[in-house]
């Protein structure tokens, strides 16, 4: 099993604790805005532009199948980064990995399309989008035990949502300049050119999150396992042969997680547009959404450190269970409001339930000498699993029953039933030291 750590207490001022809190948050919402902006293009225009067809729907297919590839390849990256994250530190890790994506997403801004350049434009553009899931799959990890090791153990839920809202950030941000593009530009030039906006502005956005990561110092959970010299030679090793239950437990709480999200931030965004609604309103109405999704987030993990995780994250699951059918029934109504209330409830609401726990219970998991690599493996592997999937999933689900979406809420439950069973299965540790 794990060596016990035995170092002399570390002292952490407030300071401290809001300044690494302020780091995980910023690079969390940075890093998702990059990732995320790859998944509302490809609802938007990288098929006709990256994946020509004369079947649209084969041609937006293609497009979702390039935005699930990077998820094969997060477990990868999460496994090569928190190797160096156990071993060398939490810091210079998340160095890199912004680098990584940042890079790779000015780039994307940069290529030339199919008409240019032929087959090469798609096979390069797969490409950075695979680095853009390497450098995601070591971030995660990174950033939120930035924040959890930092946090007051009675507070650790309320520290532990914060990165998590990054997420939510990240997509409003790129909705938001989307939204923009697509006002300044007319269809044919946001088509043309003006899609790349949101891409290129990454490089502001990659400078300001390096300036406030250099900021941050060690979390004081690995300087503790540095002191006592209990860094593992190989965390993966001592990951799968002494932790494999509770990976298998975070890979199954991430399932709901990652595939609601998905379905909420992505699919639901490419299926409006094919059942007649306008890309703007959509767009507008998810960047809504998510900014009243990150309130909901920092309340639920805040709540979550007075009655247990357990309950809120399970009571969420269910909710979202019952609740996704008739989600799908609001949105066929081909109503505004319909769809408004639809994506409140569902994306507002009951997923940050669990959307802002996920970090938590799976950090809680693990000893500090190895919770970088067993953290980041159960979360990237349940991504990898159900996350980028999901919208290839659920639209192929439609196209081969006829447009009925009755095969996509199943799709949903089944995602939920097998988190309510890992979860049930998770040791509660809220109010508990964990290192």
């Amino acid at each position: 099993m794990s060596a016990t750590v035995a170092a002399p207490q570390i002292v952490v001022s407030d300071k401290d604790r809001k300044r690494a809190l302020w780091g995980s948050a910023v690079g969390s919402t940075i890093e998702w805005y990059d990732y995320f902006l790859y998944g509302t293009m490809s609802g938007l225009v990288f098929g006709p532009l990256f994946f020509p067809s004369n079947d649209p729907t084969v041609s937006q297919l293609l497009a979702l199948a390039s935005f699930a590839l990077a998820f094969l390849i997060r477990p990868i990256g999460g496994i090569l980064f928190s190797h160096v994250g156990d071993r060398i530190g939490r810091k210079k890790t998340l160095v890199v990995t912004l680098t990584l994506m940042g890079v790779s997403t000015v780039a994307m801004g940069l290529m030339p399309t199919y008409g240019a350049i032929g087959v090469a434009a798609p096979v390069i553009l797969t490409v950075l989008r695979l680095l853009q899931g390497l450098a995601l799959g070591g971030e995660w990890g990174g950033g939120l035990l930035l924040a959890v090791e930092y946090s007051p153990k009675n507070r650790r839920g309320f520290y532990g949502a914060v990165p998590q809202t990054g997420a939510m950030l990240g997509l409003a941000l790129g909705n938001m300049i989307t939204l923009a593009a697509g006002a300044v530009f007319s269809d044919e030039a946001f088509l043309a050119y003006g899609w790349r906006i949101p891409f290129l502005l990454s490089v502001v956005l990659l400078a300001v999150g390096l300036w406030i990561r250099h900021k941050v110092d060690e979390t004081p959970s690995f300087r503790m396992v540095k002191a006592a010299g209990a860094t593992k030679q190989v965390p993966l090793v001592d990951t799968l042969k002494h932790h494999w239950r509770e990976v298998l437990i975070a890979t199954g709480a991430k399932i709901v997680e990652t595939s609601t999200f998905f379905m909420f931030a992505t699919f639901t965004v490419s299926y409006a547009m094919t059942l007649g609604y306008k890309r703007e309103a959509v767009l507008a109405v998810l960047l809504v959404c998510a900014v009243i999704g990150v309130y909901s987030m920092v309340k639920f993990g805040a709540l979550s450190d007075r009655i247990g995780r357990k309950k809120v994250f399970l009571g969420g699951t269910m909710a979202l269970m019952v609740f996704i059918l008739p989600y799908l029934w609001m949105l066929n109504q081909k109503s505004l409001p319909f769809l408004a209330v639809a994506l409140f409830i569902g994306f507002a609401v009951i997923w940050p339930t669990y959307g802002s726990l996920i970090g938590t219970v799976i950090a809680e998991s693990f000893s500090p000498d190895i919770r970088y690599t067993g953290a980041s493996l159960g979360y990237q592997l349940g991504a990898a699993i159900a996350g980028g999937p999901a919208p290839l999933i659920a639209t192929a689900l439609l196209a081969a029953f006829g447009g009925s979406y009755l095969p996509v809420g199943l799709f949903i439950i089944i995602c939920g039933a097998i988190s309510l069973v890992a979860v049930l299965f998770a040791k509660e540790k809220s109010n508990q030291e964990i290192d």
